[in-house]
């Protein structure tokens, strides 16, 4: 009987949650200012494909993907979502549904296969009639400049991120695309999640290039993860300044765009009100958000990193600092959850890793009291906690003095369950109860708040790779069909956003 109850009121009620929400009289274009920029997200790697076509070289993901064990389905990035063959399909996608905007990343090693050097004419010749057929839908190009996929000749030759070379060889990358591109892209990121990557990358060694030193080296061939993550993070905070300095001395006067960074930021709320919860939580906060852009508005790392890292944290010269700080036009926020944080008081933390990660003194769960902090999404870390991006965007306006921001990835994903109908995988209602709840807290966080929201980028358009977890997750308004050609199918959150964008006489 419960059972046959089951069947009965879940469709109902998904019936009403779609119904409640596509009808909703206050929340829509209308809802933000005018001239707010709604677009998707996407990346290279997991987009593109064509990894050995026109001249591309490899990159770290690359030789990642193909060691034993790195992603969790046994996949590659080889053919993904085929978008380096099929963009003009998708763009049409996003035109019809009202986009304004598609933010996509270039892949270094098609410009420059060595990470330096020659030019490859072919990889140029690509973004501009990707960049071309976005103008002539209406849509605007936001371009990153280095969303993870290094050069594996630099990794080679010199250690990459962790050698200050890279420095000017990412600036002379920067200043090509510059050169081909900039007459058309007004908004450029130079780093998307720097802090993803310097964790992930070199600490814990779960992205490439896959360097740490925890747990006895059980993972990690090479690394020291409680170094390295700081000296790759202080590299691209000055390979940023010296690329800024190349756009505005050179370039801004007649291309007139701007440079931000897309920062991948959880929100983080004290476990308790004690007082050393809510310290751990600002240090929490300190060793994410705080070690980028503490630098960038204030010329210097936050004090707890400086006092907890010592002599492990890299310093800036004044020279380096003056050039840091003030280097970013606008501040890029990456926001998908909240946590919870509290003071590793046992320091459980530190004695299993002694690693940076263990640097800030706090737990982040997502956990208190055996309950989970909102609903869960499909990935293991991923709950839905839509008020947390309104908290952030006032953080945000009180620490660093109202910059303007854009909302460079919002999304949420299901499994990639081999046994789900394609009629039931369409039914994403919990995709659309994501993206109004946070579209309705940023709304009031522009609106009631005062907060500078320029900007909103879906992640994703379509389903794609999602690094070390593969194709078992499905971030995607389009379902992609991995099974028959690659064929795109809109999910219902598409119609949702149709009827979203579509102006109205009231909007502004």
């Amino acid at each position: 009987m419960v059972v046959r109850k089951a069947f009965f009121v879940l469709p109902l009620l998904s019936f009403m949650i779609q119904e409640c929400l596509s009808a909703d009289p206050v929340l829509n274009r209308g809802s933000f200012p005018k001239g707010f920029v709604f677009g998707t997200a996407s990346s290279a790697y997991q987009y593109e494909g064509a990894v050995k076509e026109d001249g591309r070289g490899p990159s770290i993901w690359d030789k990642y993907t193909y060691t034993f064990g790195k992603v969790i389905d046994f996949s590659n990035a080889d053919v993904v979502v085929d978008q380096y063959h099929r963009f003009e399909e998708d763009i049409q996608l996003m035109a019809n549904m009202g986009m304004d905007a598609y933010r996509f990343s270039i892949s270094w090693s098609r410009i420059y296969p060595n990470g330096s050097g020659a030019v490859n004419q072919a990889g140029v010749d690509h973004y501009n009639r990707l960049i071309n057929a976005l103008l002539a839908k209406g849509i605007q190009p936001y371009v990153t400049l280095y969303h993870w996929d290094l050069p594996l000749a630099l990794e080679d030759k010199y250690k990459g991120w962790l050698d200050r070379q890279i420095i000017s060889d990412f600036a002379n990358y920067a200043e090509t695309c510059f050169r081909e591109f900039g007459d058309r892209v007004k908004h450029w990121i130079t780093f998307n999640e720097p802090h993803t990557f310097s964790i992930q990358g070199y600490d814990v060694g779960l992205h490439a290039p896959g360097r740490c030193s925890i747990l006895f080296r059980l993972f990690c061939r090479g690394g020291n993860s409680a170094t390295e993550s700081y000296i790759v993070a202080h590299n691209v905070l000055l390979s940023h300044a010296a690329v800024a300095d190349i756009y505005r001395t050179k370039y801004k006067a007649t291309q007139n765009g701007s440079l931000g960074i897309a920062f991948d930021v959880m929100w983080y709320v004290p476990s308790s009100n004690a007082p050393e919860d809510i310290e751990a939580t600002q240090r929490a906060q300190d060793f994410q958000l705080g070690w980028f852009m503490d630098p960038l508005f204030f010329g210097e790392y936050p004090s707890s990193m400086r006092t907890r890292v010592g002599n492990r944290l890299p310093k800036f010269s004044p020279q380096e600092a003056a050039s840091v700080k003030g280097s970013l036009d606008y501040v890029g926020i990456n926001y998908y959850t909240t946590y919870y944080a509290m003071n590793d008081k046992r320091k459980i933390v530190s004695v299993l890793l002694n690693d940076a990660m263990a640097d800030s003194g706090a737990i982040k769960i997502p956990f208190k009291n055996g309950r989970p902090i909102g609903d869960k999404a499909s990935s293991i870390w991923l709950y839905i906690v839509p008020e947390g991006l309104r908290s952030l965007m006032n953080y945000v306006k009180s620490r660093y003095g109202s910059p303007p921001i854009f909302i460079t990835e919002n999304g949420m994903d299901d499994p990639n369950n081999p046994f789900t109908s394609l009629k039931d995988a369409l039914k994403d209602e919990k995709r659309i109860f994501y993206h109004s709840t946070h579209l309705s807290n940023l709304s009031a966080s522009i609106r009631e708040d005062g907060c500078d929201v320029r900007g909103y980028f879906v992640w994703s358009l379509l389903d794609n790779w999602e690094w070390g977890a593969g194709y078992t997750s499905r971030f995607g308004l389009y379902f992609v069909d991995y099974r028959d050609k690659l064929k795109r199918y809109p999910k219902n959150s598409v119609q949702w956003f149709k009827k979203f964008l579509t102006p109205t006489a009231l909007d502004n």
